[in-house]
């Protein structure tokens, strides 16, 4: 797939007419976005790299050596280590649809695994009505599984769902090798890209959920704790009398302790995210918030439209803490623009809990750009998951516009099937800036109108009502006269009761 790149080498001149068009707040320079990304810029002690470009060489900084291993021979100590991917062997259960369905359902988990830093070793899937109870997959499939692994020297299996702790257990049991789901793949994503504490603590309280009720223990771990002899009962010692506690009771313990801590932590970060969000409702700054699926170039889009510089890979799920920016529509109508992230199929459950507070971003937007991947061979199906999504938060609400990006890189007949479907969607390239004029148009025609709309002579010793009017109105008419200023403005409601003593008399 072709990522969308915030940054070519050449400037389109549609660019120029767009950047006069949208401005940039928070200190942004928005002709940073069209820069060149090569060597010999970082020769040059005049251009300093922005922030995504330094996250993004700090995150290949380290890489794994293919063919050097650290892994356990006792597949049973799996719960009790880092997940570690190297050399993988993929499986699917193909319930309903087309092949071509679970062609690109498997392809999927592919890019994820490689994102998760494994390597590919084969990709299989079965025609089932439904996975099997035990092994997902059947014991004949089982059986073929295990020699596979053993003919490739993979060390890890990744099924394309999410598996029971029995399934598992008993995959586990017959292919010898460590077997994860669709399920813990992304949550390890999910924790190699977080760099925020909010986004950390929302991972790692996803893992746990996802963790706890597949802690499995064996050997001396179902040990029972107890206290020194005593008289009477197993063990002894006032209050232990009984019989004590297995190991995994108290990891179970452990774990619940935790997560009632990172919940405790969320609740007072989205306080903090909340008091934001209210000081931009009562300023009545309207918000657009970008989303769509993983990898379809939402963070390049949000470079290209303010310059924010935030980290762009060709990666899924490459960026997790969302950023926010101030623009402007042509009319001087400032508005905030949010980079949410990414979504997939079968987003995990655990995910959408976590993140709860940072998907709110969408819920609570006036408007949605609804970022599609236009090099995906089915954007369909990517439209439906993310609008599976949009429900689960409560989302379906807020008005939608439909961004078709990569449109240089294209199949032009899954252009035409879209125009058809979606005859009011915006087709842009973030990477080359082609249709982002028509997209600003676009954006500004369906952010919502400010509710009051005002006539009135603000004395020149009231400049700064004036200033405020420009900063946060959207202005019809503006004259200078002898008596001040004279404004036909749309304003948020603060604003225009500060300017009702300034309306002219009817009379």
């Amino acid at each position: 797939m072709n990522t969308a790149h915030t940054r070519g080498n050449a400037r389109p001149e549609a660019e120029d007419e767009f950047r006069e068009a949208i401005t940039v707040g928070d200190g942004v320079n928005a002709t940073d976005a069209s820069r060149d990304t090569g060597g010999e810029r970082y020769h040059d002690p005049n251009n300093v790299p922005d922030q995504g470009e330094m996250e993004l060489a700090d995150r290949h900084a380290l890489r794994r050596v293919q063919g050097l291993s650290t892994e356990l021979t006792d597949v049973t100590e799996v719960e009790y280590r880092s997940l570690r991917l190297e050399r993988v062997v993929l499986i699917g259960v193909w319930t309903h649809g087309t092949q071509a369905d679970a062609d690109n359902s498997l392809v999927e988990l592919a890019a994820l695994s490689e994102t998760a830093g494994a390597l590919v070793l084969e990709g299989l899937t079965q025609r089932r009505s439904k996975p099997d109870p035990a092994t997902y997959v059947g014991k004949g499939k089982a059986a073929e599984l295990r020699d596979i692994v053993e003919a490739t020297g993979a060390d890890t299996v990744i099924c394309d769902g999410e598996l029971t702790p029995g399934q598992l257990r008993q995959l586990e049991d017959v292919v010898k090798v460590k077997v994860i789901d669709r399920t813990a793949l992304i949550l390890d994503i999910f924790a190699q890209h977080a760099r925020s504490s909010e986004g950390k603590a929302q991972v790692e309280l996803a893992q746990l959920n996802y963790l706890l009720p597949r802690l499995r223990g064996w050997g001396d771990s179902l040990s029972r704790q107890a206290g020194g002899s005593g008289g009477g009962g197993a063990g002894g010692g006032v209050g232990l009398r009984g019989p004590g506690e297995t190991k995994i009771e108290t990891d179970r313990r452990r774990i619940n302790d935790k997560m009632a801590k990172l919940r405790r932590q969320l609740a007072h970060m989205r306080t903090a995210r909340d008091v934001k969000r209210d000081v931009r409702r009562t300023r009545e700054v309207p918000s657009v918030a970008i989303a769509g699926y993983t990898n379809a170039g939402k963070s390049s889009l949000l470079n290209r439209l303010t310059g924010a510089g935030v980290l762009v890979e060709n990666a899924l799920f490459a960026t997790l803490d969302p950023t926010v920016r101030q623009a402007r529509t042509p009319d001087g109508r400032g508005f905030t623009l949010s980079d949410t992230v990414g979504f997939v199929r079968h987003l995990p459950h655990q995910l959408v809990e976590a993140f709860r507070s940072t998907l709110e971003e969408v819920a609570d937007a006036d408007l949605v750009l609804h970022v599609i991947d236009g090099s995906h061979p089915d954007p369909e199906s990517q439209i439906s998951a993310v609008r599976e999504v949009f429900a689960d938060i409560d989302a379906t609400d807020v008005p939608e516009l439909i961004v078709v990006n990569k449109v240089d890189a294209a199949d032009p007949d899954v252009l035409r099937t879209l125009r058809t479907r979606y005859p009011d969607m915006v087709e842009v390239s973030a990477r080359t800036g082609q249709g982002v004029p028509e997209l600003v148009t676009a954006l500004a025609e369906a952010l919502p109108e400010l509710a009051h709309e005002v006539r009135v002579l603000v004395p020149y010793s009231r400049g700064d009502l004036v200033a405020w009017v420009h900063e946060e109105g959207r202005i019809l008419s503006e004259e200078h006269t002898a008596e001040g200023t004279a404004l036909h403005a749309f304003v948020p409601e603060l604003l225009a009761s500060r300017l009702n003593e300034y309306t002219p008399s009817t009379a």
